[in-house]
């Protein structure tokens, strides 16, 4: 039976970058995380959580947590980008390896301005861009692999190169299965326009990972109307907590659970800046709603049977 083994991550309380003082403390997030009755995160941006191993475990073992994943960013059709790529991802791949970790999440970086919604680069790659992007992220997955032992799970991405149903298509046909698959973000997939269960019915094969996430279609209107930058769009809300918004979650969870495969469900809601009192009801909000759906394969504990071990 497949299992979808749900978590949460720092995005969902407001959590961007690795100091700002619009965020909470880490503390106070890892300890409403776990009283909100999730048992899995993710490290968020590289030096949000602490970033010595033992550290960081002593804070999610004292709290009954474990660590799914770290998160990365790309830019690999850039020339000489793979230095400063590489360097990035090893302290974050050896970090989440330390912790058991099994899987790397890397977004493309963005080609607007997060902020003012300039364009930082033209929005459209060349052939040959394209080329460097996914032949780059073909040798980052086996990279990550060899070394350190964790799945380069690619998350497209609002406002950047891989965002739309077509470019995720595209994407996947360029990539090398055996190391590279697809963090399926529901927000992000609904945001750009895209059909969601149809890219799962698509390539039932290539979805390795999860972010659970939904969007208000009135506020995603006004931003592709008005062309506001992602950023902006956060502050009115194109976010929402489920099930306020689209995509609807039972039928996607049932197809991701058709495919067979053991995967994790991590639950983000993107709220940067929030109010510090705001991320905690909707965790536990959000938590009660998919215990709800009726999913047979989602699962809210962090015990390892044998048949995840692969995770």
């Amino acid at each position: 039976m497949a299992s979808i083994r749900v978590g949460t991550a720092p995005d969902s309380w407001g959590v961007w970058f690795p100091s700002d003082a619009n965020q909470v403390p880490y503390t106070r997030f890892l300890d409403e995380v776990a009283k909100a009755g999730y048992e899995w995160i993710e490290l968020g941006p590289y030096g949000y959580l602490p970033t010595d191993p033992a550290q960081l475990r002593d804070e999610l073992e004292s709290r009954g947590l474990r660590l799914s994943a770290g998160t990365v960013s790309e830019r690999l059709h850039q020339p000489d980008s793979w230095n400063a790529v590489w360097d990035q991802v090893t302290d974050v791949a050896a970090l989440t390896a330390a912790l058991g970790g099994k899987h790397v999440v890397v977004l493309p970086e963005m080609w607007r301005d997060l902020y003012t919604g300039a364009e930082l680069e033209p929005g459209e790659l060349t052939a040959e861009q394209w080329q460097a992007k996914t032949t780059g992220v073909d040798r980052l997955g086996k990279a990550m692999f060899e070394q350190y032992g964790v799945r380069l799970q690619y998350h497209p991405h609002a406002d950047s190169h891989v965002e739309t149903e077509q470019d995720i298509t595209r994407f996947l046909q360029d990539t090398d299965p055996e190391f590279v698959n697809l963090c399926l973000d529901t927000g992000h997939v609904s945001y750009s326009g895209g059909d969601n269960l149809a890219i799962i019915n698509r390539h039932p094969e290539r979805i390795g990972y999860l972010h659970l996430k939904q969007v208000n279609s009135d506020v995603v209107a006004r931003v592709h109307a008005e062309k506001l930058p992602f950023s902006e769009a956060v502050t009115l809300g194109a976010m929402t907590e489920p099930p306020l918004g689209v995509p609807e979650f039972p039928p996607l969870l049932e197809a991701v659970a058709r495919t067979g495969a053991d995967i994790f469900g991590i639950v983000e809601q993107d709220m940067y800046p929030c109010p510090p009192d705001a991320p905690f009801p909707i965790a536990q909000r959000t938590r009660s709603y998919l215990g709800g759906c009726g999913v047979h394969a989602l699962r809210f504990d962090a015990g390892l049977s044998r048949s995840n071990d692969a995770l």
